[in-house]
This record gives C-alpha cells, structure tokens and sequence, in this order.
C-alpha cells in the first residue's frame, strides 16, 4: 500500500456538481492583526464566481475591503469531499435585490419565487447589504472516496 499526503482530486465534472448542489461554504478572510477570520456563508455558484450575500458592516466585508485575498472551502462530509478555492473578493453594490434573490433560491427550493422575493426584499429593507464575489485564482480538490489509504483504513476498522 502507498501513502500520499493528498487525498486524491475530484474530476471536472464532480466539482461542478459539488458547486451547484451544496451551498454552504466557509469564507476566510484576514483580520488587521494578521489572524484569519473564517465564516459560514450560503452562497450561489455563478458565471465562475462564487456569489454571497454579506451584510455590509461585517467582519469577512470590512475585511475584504482591506484586504481581497480570500480563501471559500466547500465541502461534504459524508463522503469527505472537497474543494478549497484560493481567490479575489469584490464587493458589489449594484443589483443587490436580483443577486441575493439569486443566493436565497437554494436554501427556499420549497418556497413560492413571490414569497421569496418578498421575503429578500423586506430583509434587504431591514439589513443593509452586498454581495460579495469570489473569482478564483487556484483551486484543489480532494475526494476521500477515492483515496486508498483512507479507503483500506474504514474497511479494516470501521466496517466489521
């Protein structure tokens, strides 16, 4: 059996399909003082960029601002999967409603389009927001499935 410190990468066409399907990530972002500042996020994977609805006055924006070296991980836990983008921020304030209507669509899939629409506006009306989008510059990937190491240890240990 041999090692590797990387578990092995996902195809194409599996981080496409995680991008689109999962729709929770973490943002990290750098503090003043040096220091990393991550946050869970919901976001909406479109055109190349992964698109979030921020509230203007947060930590990850004021960052941002700052500083617009970003790093989104989007992953699974079962089965460990994962994709780790490396990218630039930038804040947009334009198109604010159409966007976040867009990054909201996953989380109501059982929601009316009109309720939620009425929903985003009234939560825009009440917190002031922007959307942040993330370009990626590098991205890795891993799937544990895949990984024979990590394969042979669950059979030997986990599956009796």
């Amino acid at each position: 059996m041999s090692y590797t410190s990387q578990a092995p990468p996902l195809t194409a066409k599996e981080i496409e399909f995680l991008l689109e399907r999962n729709n929770i990530a973490r943002i990290c972002s750098h503090n003043e003082d040096g220091t990393i500042h991550a946050a869970p996020v919901g976001y909406r994977y479109m055109n190349g960029q992964i698109v979030i609805l921020s509230h203007a006055p947060s930590r990850k924006t004021r960052n941002i601002k700052r500083n617009n070296d970003v790093t989104v991980l989007i992953d699974t836990q079962q089965p460990i999967r994962g994709i780790l983008i490396y990218g630039k921020a930038e804040i947009d304030h334009d198109k604010v409603y159409e966007q976040a209507v867009s990054v909201m669509e996953p989380f109501a899939r059982d929601i009316p389009k009109d309720k939620l629409q009425r929903f985003t506006q009234a939560f825009l009306d009440s917190i002031k927001c922007v959307i942040v989008k993330v370009t990626p510059k590098r991205i890795i990937t891993f799937d544990h499935t895949k990984w024979e190491v990590y394969n042979n240890l669950v059979k030997t240990y986990l599956q009796e």
